[in-house]
Order: structure tokens, then sequence, then C-alpha cells
């Protein structure tokens, strides 16, 4: 038995000034947490219990499908090395030395440890495929922890791996996944959405997202109000509505227009009497990559052009250039490259790169949405000068057309039409289909059926345990506090009695605690000598989903049952409480 009065439950009455989102109010005071350091939290008895109910319906789940590793979280530098991440994870991972002066970094994931394995043990296609996973703490240094427990330099995750003979088979490891993830998200009570998503760094060729809406989150995702389309903002698509291109003036070849001082896409727009659709804006950049082997910087221009009234989205910048990172160009490179001030760029008269692998020239990355354009006005490399009538592709050759722009709300639907919506939300799990960037570039390599050496292909696939219940109670809260649900509660009933001074409603109280706990509930007894309002406040503040007030009611063989979620009031027969709970408890997830 569970007694209030004996368990450290440090409930506060408001939460600290820094505390913005719901759910890092509540899960301080409700003495979920406790902040050591920035990003940095220690989980109490309410938290540890909430924490290991998830776990125990992650292990569960995946115990289906897959086996349980525990790896460690302190990595040498050579094993990441081997990937290109030690060098791309940059200042984001923790780094030290050993007394030696080795190299060693904490594990933000684990694709490397894991492949590693697998050179070593898997020989032959008979011991594939094969499904790992852990459930282990994991370290990032995040620039900007903030937001709780949803931006943390400190996490736990269950990350698995997938090892696969052919794209075939990883299909099968992804859908395996898939519906474990759905599964898992079920149960723990959440609503939740799968979205296509960017790879990023972890690289591969297919991934999706679970996403919860709420407020308090950092990630947009875009779904449809009448279809199944649903996709982060850096994946988004839409289908744009056909724009009906202006007439060409004069001879039909680009020519110079006065622009005095205009320097923005609206102001141009506005001085020559066009819609930004009819617009081309450039953006100057500079593409630097880094030398794992040597650490020098190599600079190249990458010039991108959008439609005037779309926005870049980088993500999508930073797949079309295979992650490697970009600046904004200084005066002097613009200089240099357009012999024009900043304000006046565009793309004709400049010898572009026909491929991205021609390094010694600029590329330039033109958005999709500017394909099969006509007459279009762009930057005419001149001070207080613009040019009419640019056509792509006759007037100057991109080197690669691109999705580059950010999708908005209100476009429509790339699979019904409908109108699309944006919403913020919070990642609980990510998918990803590898394929063999790992498993190729650390040399992994297993003999199939005819004896030939051939490489695995790879998944992975992450679920954030703190972040479940985060998302759960940025789901079910109000003023007063929040209600998870029954299944990842610390406590599914909370049996408070009004005095515990009064003899018989202190004996009632307990006698309900004790069958309900013999019936297999999580029970915890308000036994405090507290007023009943304090009592009432604090089971509103902790989250568990259901109260059993005992109080003067009991004369009649009568308590009440509050439902947190809804406030939900009703009686029941102490007799029968806990038929009352078989009948609405396992329901009320």
């Amino acid at each position: 038995m569970h007694y209030w009065s004996k368990l450290f439950i440090p409930t506060l009455r408001e939460a600290p000034a820094d505390a913005e989102v719901a759910s890092h109010k509540f899960l301080l005071r409700a003495g979920y947490v406790r902040q050591l350091a920035a990003g940095i939290y220690s989980y109490l008895f309410m938290a540890q219990r909430s924490l290991l109910k998830i776990t125990n319906v992650v292990r569960q789940e995946m115990d289906k499908i897959g086996q349980e590793f525990y790896l460690p979280a302190l990595l040498p530098r050579e094993l990441w090395e081997e990937s290109g991440r030690w060098s791309v994870m940059g200042d984001n991972m923790f780094r030290l030395k050993d007394r030696r002066g080795a190299e060693l970094g904490l594990g933000m994931t684990h694709e490397e440890v894991m492949t590693e394995i697998a050179r070593k043990e898997l020989r032959s296609y008979k011991q594939l495929p094969q499904i790992w996973y852990q459930i282990q703490t994991k370290f990032r240094d995040e620039p900007r922890p903030k937001s709780g427990l949803l931006r943390v330099r400190q996490f736990i995750m269950k990350d698995s791996y997938s090892f696969d003979m052919d794209a075939g088979g990883l299909d099968v490891s992804y859908q395996k996944h898939y519906d474990t993830y759905c599964r898992i998200f079920d149960r723990c009570g959440l609503k939740y959405m799968v979205v296509e998503a960017d790879s990023g760094a972890m690289g591969g060729s297919q991934s999706h997202e679970f996403m919860v809406r709420t407020p308090a989150g950092e990630d947009q995702i875009v779904s449809c109000e009448k279809c199944d389309y649903a996709a982060n903002l850096e994946k988004a698509i839409s289908k744009l509505p056909a724009v009906e291109d202006l007439d060409p003036q004069g001879d039909g070849r680009p020519h110079e227009v006065h622009t005095p001082g205009m320097k923005t896409i609206e102001d141009v727009a506005r001085f020559l009497g066009i819609s930004p659709k009819h617009k081309m804006k450039t953006l100057a950049l500079m593409l630097e990559d880094s030398d794992a082997g040597t650490g020098k910087v190599e600079t190249r221009a990458v010039v991108l052009l959008m439609r005037g009234d779309h926005q870049m989205n980088e993500v999508k910048l930073s797949s079309a250039l295979q992650g490697k990172a970009t600046r904004p160009m200084l005066e002097h490179e613009i200089t240099r490259l357009f012999n024009s001030p900043a304000g006046f760029l565009g793309p004709v008269g400049i010898d572009w790169a026909k491929t991205m692998d021609e390094k010694d020239r600029p590329a330039l990355l033109v958005d999709k949405a500017l394909e099969g354009r006509t007459n279009l006005t762009g930057g005419a490399n001149k001070e207080d000068y613009h040019l009419k009538n640019i056509t792509p592709g006759r007037d100057f050759q991109p080197t690669v057309y691109a999705d580059l722009r950010s999708v908005t709300a209100g476009e429509a639907c790339p699979k019904c039409g409908a109108s699309l919506r944006i919403d913020t939300a919070v990642e609980i799990g990510h998918i990803f289909k590898l394929g063999y960037k790992y498993s190729e570039s650390m040399g992994a390599r297993v003999l199939d059926k005819n004896g030939k050496e051939v490489t695995p292909i790879m998944g992975s696939y992450g679920i954030g345990i703190e972040r479940i219940l985060t998302a759960s109670v940025e789901q079910g809260n109000d003023e007063n506090g929040f209600w998870l649900p029954p299944q990842i509660a610390p406590f599914e009933i909370v049996v408070t009695p009004t005095n515990v001074s009064d003899g018989r409603i202190k004996s009632v109280a307990e006698d309900i605690a004790v069958r309900l706990e013999a019936a297999g509930y999580q029970v915890l007894l308000d036994d405090r000598d507290e007023r009943p309002g304090v009592k009432f406040k604090d089971a509103d503040l902790v989250g568990i989903p259901f109260r059993v007030t005992v109080g003067k009611k009991v004369t009649e063989d009568t308590v009440e049952v509050v439902r947190r979620s809804t406030r939900q009031i009703e009686d029941a027969s102490i007799a029968g409480i806990t038929e009352y709970f078989e009948k609405h408890l396992r329901s009320a997830g």
C-alpha cells in the first residue's frame, strides 16, 4: 500500500518563472522532476513510476520483433570517424579525453556501435534478418535547452537497428517498426500522427515521424483536412495553382529596367506593377565542406533561385546539398561573383556548374516552382537595375532543379487537392531507412546464398521515452494540473478521505484502497491530515486519472468517483467499488 504521507511528492503552488510550456510547469509543480542544470533533470518518485510504465510498454512491444541489447554510452572517436559523423555532429556531441589522451564521445545514437557488432559477428545470409534494440540514456549538447523535458541534454531513448539482405527485407523490418510504434503509442494513450519526414544527419532513403500536436512543439507538421496526407514541414509538398506568365516585352529577350533603390521583392514588384509570383529572388550562399582527414574547410558559391512569394526551407536545402553546411555570402564574395551589390542579384550572365560535382564553378539551385516558367523578372547584377523577360533554361542554365520551398497553410494537398493545415508538434518517435550508409562505410559484409560477399542494408528507429510523458501532459491539462492515461500514470486511482480524524471515513478509505489494490489496480491512499481542499488540489495536480472521495456519504454506503480528465463525478457503492473500476477504468485510456 502506498500512503501519500510516507512518499516524497514535493508539490508546488506556483511554477518557476522560467517554466513556459504546460508540461514543464506541471511536471515541476507536481513533484515529478527537478532541474539540476540547463537541460539536465532529476526524475523523482512519481516521474520514475510513470517512465518505468512507459518503458515496460515499449519493451513488451519491441520484444515481439527484436532482441534487447545494452550498449556503452562512452564511444571511441575512431568508430564515428569510420561513418564520417565525428565531424558532421559538430558541437552537438559531448566530447572528452581519457587519461591517455584518447578522444571519446557520449553516445547520441548507436548506429556505429551496432554496425561494429554486425561486421564482427554476422557472416552469412542465414543470420539475417536481425533487429536489435536497447533502452538507454543518450546525450546531446543542446545549444538552447528549454521547455523542460522537451529539449534536454540527457534523455532516455529506445533505439533499434535492423540488418537485412536487401531492400525488400528492409521494407519488412521498417513496417514491423511502424506497426510496433503504433501499438506502443496507442497503449500509452496518445493522440498522434504519422508524417513523412526528412532523414537529416541520419541519412537514408525514407523516414517517418510520429508526432503529437501541441503548441509547445518546435516542429511543424503539414496535414490534409480530408485525406491521410501528412508530412513534416521539412518534407512537405503541395499543389500550387498555375500561374499565368507575363507576355514578353519587346523582342522577348531579357532587357534592363531602371529600379532605383528598389532592393526588396515587394518594392520591385510594386514599382514594376507585377506580382511577386512573377519575380525571382536570389539567395547567395557559400557552401562549407570540411575534409575529415585534414580538417581543411573548402568553400564553394551556391546560389538559390526562389519564386518571389516563396520562402526557402533550410532542411530541404541541406538535403539537396547532402547535409553540407552553408552560410550567407559576405559582401566581398557577392561582389566577386556577381560584380554587383546585394539587392540586384540575378542568374543571367554567370557560368554556372552543369553538375554539383564541378566544384570549381558556382552552383545554381533553382526551386521547382520556377521550372517551366517564362518571362520572369530578376536582378540584373547591376546597381538599380533589374531584368525582365527572363526564362529559365534559355537565359541561364540551372545546375539542378530541386524542391527548396516551405509549404504554407491553405495550399492544396498533393494527394487530394483539399486545403492543408500546419500545426506545431512534438516528435515522439522517428523511423529511418538508412540503406547502406553505415554498413558500407564501416565494412559490414555477409555471404549470400551463392557465396558472394554483399553489404547488409540497415534501418534505424528511435522513441523518446520522456517525450511520451511530456506529450501526454501537453495533451491533457487544465489550469489546475494534468491527467495521464491510466496505462502510464504513476497511480491509476487516488483514494482521498476527507477527514482522517473520523474513524469511519478513515477505515472505509483504507478498506477501499486495499480492495482496489488486491484487484490489481495501482492505488495511492492520501492519508494526510490536511483539509479536503488541499487534498483535492494536489490530486488534480499530479496526473492521477481517478479520485475516490470518501466523505460523509459513507453512511449511505456511497463514495464519489471523479474522472480527472472530464471532472465528471459519479456516486459508486462502497461494496461495489472494484466492479465500478472494472467497468470504467479499463476503458478510460
